[in-house]
């Protein structure tokens, strides 16, 4: 098919801004890698601008981890990343399943009752004196339990299971399957889209869990590793300096340890994440 002119220069426009847009988005990746691998010299000779290294050293990732509570920080963070994460899934999909079968007694009810919190929540303080007087402060199960399942996530995770053909569900109980069986053997092995979404969903929330680790968790041991990062950025704004790191190069490498698991976990999850994610928007 030969291209008119105007389709041409349509195409060389677009490509043209996605590029630029590349750029603009490599950019500060970029900087932020290089500062992280950049010697005290080198920094202080280019004044901070340094896109390409000259020499690199791993000193800012070795004094990082040397930080207090850092190593203690990170652990807890993969800890409710990952149990957190598959408590989330299994309660919201145990939650999401019953509420789209159409012959659920008093369907309707649940269903808005599940979702009121899209419109309104109780707020910030009300939330903490449950959180209070149940027993979770100072523990991780503060930033897993309140938002074990999140309205989002259970309105898509219901529409996915809508959308599966009925006829599955028919002819596993005709061979004699309960509910159950059916959830496990029929919808979930068909629904790894979803699941996918909803787990990329809660993990990425979970690893930048930072407000509530700070609210409920007063003791420094069981924060989160965004609360250590975000005391780094207050010591650089005060310039507190470190003479053999930079406090900024240190605070680079903290950024990137934070940053590249989820980097690296989502190229992995990014097709199942875009086909759950329209695919559950298709019914609600």
């Amino acid at each position: 098919m030969v291209k008119s002119r105007s389709e041409k220069i349509y195409q060389f426009v677009i490509a043209s801004i996605l590029i630029l847009i590349g750029i603009l988005c490599l950019f500060p990746m970029l900087y932020v890698v290089s500062v992280s691998l950049t010697p005290y010299e080198e920094y202080l000779r280019q004044s901070g601008v340094v896109l390409f290294p000259k020499k690199i050293t791993f000193e800012a990732y070795r004094q990082f981890w040397k930080e207090p509570y850092v190593l203690r920080c990170f652990i807890n963070t993969v800890l409710i990343s990952t149990f957190g994460t598959a408590l989330n899934i299994i309660a919201t999909v145990l939650m999401a399943y019953p509420l789209s079968k159409r012959d659920l007694v008093f369907k309707k009810f649940f269903t808005i009752f599940a979702l009121i919190p899209l419109l309104i929540t109780g707020g910030m303080i009300p939330t903490y004196l449950i959180v209070k007087n149940t027993g979770l402060l100072n523990s991780l199960a503060a930033l897993v339990i309140p938002t074990l399942i999140t309205p989002y996530t259970l309105l898509i995770t219901k529409s996915f299971f809508s959308s599966i053909n009925g006829s599955l569900f028919e002819s596993a109980r005709i061979d004699g399957a309960g509910e159950f069986r059916v959830l496990c053997s029929i919808a979930l092995p068909v629904s790894k889209p979803i699941i996918a979404t909803i787990g990329l969903m809660y993990g990425v929330s979970h690893w930048n869990e930072y407000f509530s680790s700070l609210m409920y968790n007063s003791e420094s041991t069981m924060r989160t590793l965004q609360v250590v990062l975000r005391e780094m950025l207050n010591r650089a704004n005060k310039m507190e300096a470190d003479i053999a790191v930079p406090t900024r190069t240190l605070q680079m490498a903290g950024v990137i340890v934070s940053a590249v698991p989820i980097i690296l976990v989502y190229p992995f999850l990014q097709k199942h994440f875009t086909q759950g994610i329209m695919l559950g928007a298709v019914k609600g």
